[in-house]
């Protein structure tokens, strides 16, 4: 995977535009604090986070011929969950939206599969699995 990963696709502009879309299907004051989290990281940060995201997604291809269910699997979406404080808090519900966003959205899923083909179906699954074992 190349320095950028998996987000090579979504330009400066392409992101402003997702936001802009993404504030008028879900909360305002959400997207708009995860926008202003993201522009107040220096670039060494975001270099980093981006570089920790990559690596979640490769982690999670590696072991996509096991059951979404089991422990590593789990414990990688768990370092996703993590992951996403950079940006906001979601609870259960935003964790399962995201994953149907990453399935649904022909312009993510695309992305998805650029990293392994399948990606985005086997994280939905195993999202759901990780939403379950909370609730428990």
């Amino acid at each position: 995977m190349n320095p950028k990963g998996l987000f090579e696709g979504f330009s400066e502009e392409e992101q402003e535009k997702y936001a802009e879309e993404a504030a008028q299907k879900w909360d305002p004051e959400t997207v708009g604090a995860s926008n202003k989290n993201w522009k107040s990281y220096s670039d060494a940060e975001k270099k980093k986070i981006l570089a920790e995201g990559n690596a979640l997604y490769s982690d999670l291809a590696a072991v996509m011929s096991k059951d979404a269910a089991r422990s590593d699997v789990q414990a990688i979406i768990a370092r996703w969950h993590k992951h996403l404080q950079y940006f906001w808090s979601p609870n259960d519900e935003q964790l399962l939206g995201l994953a149907d966003l990453y399935n649904d959205d022909p312009r993510f899923k695309a992305n998805y599969e650029k990293v392994h083909p399948g990606l985005a179906e086997f994280m939905r699954e195993a999202v759901k699995v990780y939403v379950k074992n909370r609730k428990k």
